[in-house]
């Protein structure tokens, strides 16, 4: 059925308290978390809240890093993000003096950071969104290249568009999430930095890429490959990076085509279930639906219904197994049924997922199912689901009962699917079934018997058959 605005079929989200740990345990939030609960009366900040130079190696030290040539690095980066987070807030200088120092006290976000699951993510969202900055910013050659005479960078120099590289990067983590979710897990497999890279560039109706458009891929591979090096600290995405031999061309010799290398070599990359989390939190701030599994389990069957037209197969099943939970079994199929009903375009697809729902129930929606088999509208689903279960004195339908059903099962899949192959499958088995189907099927009162003639058409492989169906459709929309 129709809605507005973009729709992501719904993620399957791991407990909050294994995402707090999965947070807490994210190096650069780890090492945040250290240097705040060190940090006191005598530590000294710069104008930007930075830790001084001269109290990085002690920083570094509490790190455990302080025999790493780059441990200053890490632990000026965990500062950072300690301050990001509002792990510390930053006090300006008691004078005016330029040589004064500021000082630090322990932020809101160090209490959070011990309390409750959700206390903790929100900590960890701050100090993604923090690092997410970082990776949409100016790389460092080309900050050094603006700046001016003066020693101030000169922003306008730089070829840097800070929406462009937002809507880019948000594109590609979108993608990221929408090939994880419809995986239907929390993992998903891996995917090549070039073909991720391709999904935001490669136009969808272009055949073969034109070198123009292959060294944009290249270009934007890089710089995605700097952008997961900084998001997989923070706990995002596990990332295999780019290898870099890669970069380096044998005289004579151009670059290697990712078509005739290990793809690995190239930068794998995945969500981690924390990531997931993360980028939902993202999406729906974004404005973007983005469903989670068993958000609807508290519902009534009508919301449920209209609500797993847009899921897949799996969570659908899931997300009914959770609502039915809460109900008695009984109860359940009779609500279910009720909701099920109805002549409005998402009727049909309400009845498919009522018809599939009842299935968790079991034998005891049994009698509630029995006591609509004379029903119009669910008298065939209620036929069938009886005989699907081997129930015995299971009457049989008129044959207009029969009719009207094939049109509403049509109707439903094609408003799930569209026209898939098992579709195809069900629309010749139908037609090679009942000799003279389109006689009566034009006739059938049902609100989508025209259209779905129409599709009978489009997918019948038999021209003579597909032709009869477009004939019966137009029958339908004069009658």
């Amino acid at each position: 059925m129709p809605h507005d605005g973009p729709i992501l079929p719904p993620v399957r989200l791991r407990p909050d308290a294994e995402l707090a740990r999965a947070a807490l345990a994210a190096p650069l939030l780890a090492r945040a978390v250290r240097l705040a609960r060190w940090a006191g009366p005598e530590t000294r900040v710069g104008a930007g809240g930075e830790l001084v130079e001269e109290q990085l190696p002690a920083a570094a030290e509490v790190l455990g890093l302080g025999d790493d040539s780059e441990g200053p690095a890490y632990a000026s980066e965990a500062w950072r993000t300690a301050v990001d987070a509002g792990l510390l807030e930053v006090h300006d200088p008691a004078d005016a003096d330029a040589e004064a120092y500021g000082t630090v006290t322990a932020g809101e976000g160090l209490e959070l950071i011990a309390g409750a699951p959700r206390d903790v993510l929100a900590v960890w969202q701050e100090a993604l969104e923090a690092v997410y900055a970082d990776a949409i910013a100016p790389l460092l050659d080309e900050l050094s290249e603006a700046i001016g005479p003066d020693g101030e960078i000169d922003y306008a120099a730089l070829d840097w568009d800070p929406d462009g590289e937002a809507e880019f990067l948000d594109g590609v983590l979108g993608n990221l999430y929408l090939l994880t979710v419809t995986d239907g897990a929390t993992g998903g497999e891996p995917v090549p930095l070039p073909a991720l890279a391709a999904s935001m560039i490669v136009p969808d109706d272009m055949g073969e890429p034109t070198d123009d458009i292959l060294e944009q891929v290249s270009v934007a591979m890089m710089r995605l490959d700097d952008q997961f090096r900084l998001l997989e600290p923070i706990g995002l995405v596990e990332y295999q990076p780019v290898d870099e031999t890669l970069m380096v061309d044998e005289p004579g010799e151009g670059p290697a085509s990712p078509e005739d290398e290990d793809l690995s070599r190239y930068g794998l990359v995945k969500l981690t279930p924390l990531g997931l989390h993360g980028v939902r939190v993202r999406l729906l701030e974004a404005g973007v639906a983005a469903p989670v599994v068993g958000e609807l389990a508290d519902k009534g069957a009508d919301v449920l219904l209209d609500g797993l037209a847009r899921y897949p197969e799996a969570a659908a099943g899931a997300e009914t197994e959770q609502w039915l939970a809460r109900r008695e079994p009984a109860a359940a199929a009779h609500e279910l049924l009720a909701a099920a009903r109805g002549s409005d375009a998402g009727g049909p697809l309400r009845r498919l997922r009522c018809q599939q729902a009842l299935v968790h129930v079991g034998a005891q929606a049994e009698p509630e199912v029995r006591a609509v088999l004379d029903d119009a509208e669910l008298g065939g689903l209620a036929r069938v689901w009886l005989a699907e279960r081997g129930a015995a004195d299971v009457p049989a339908p008129p044959e207009s009962m029969v009719f009207w059903l094939s049109i509403d099962t049509i109707a439903a899949q094609l408003d799930a699917d569209g026209e898939p192959d098992e579709l195809r499958g069900l629309v010749e088995g139908l037609t090679g079934q009942h000799s003279g189907f389109f006689d009566a099927a034009w006739r059938v009162d049902h609100p989508a018997t025209a259209d779905v003639l129409e599709a009978m058409g489009r997918m019948h492989p038999n021209k003579r058959v597909a032709k009869e169906a477009r004939k019966a459709a137009f029958k339908a929309r004069s009658r």
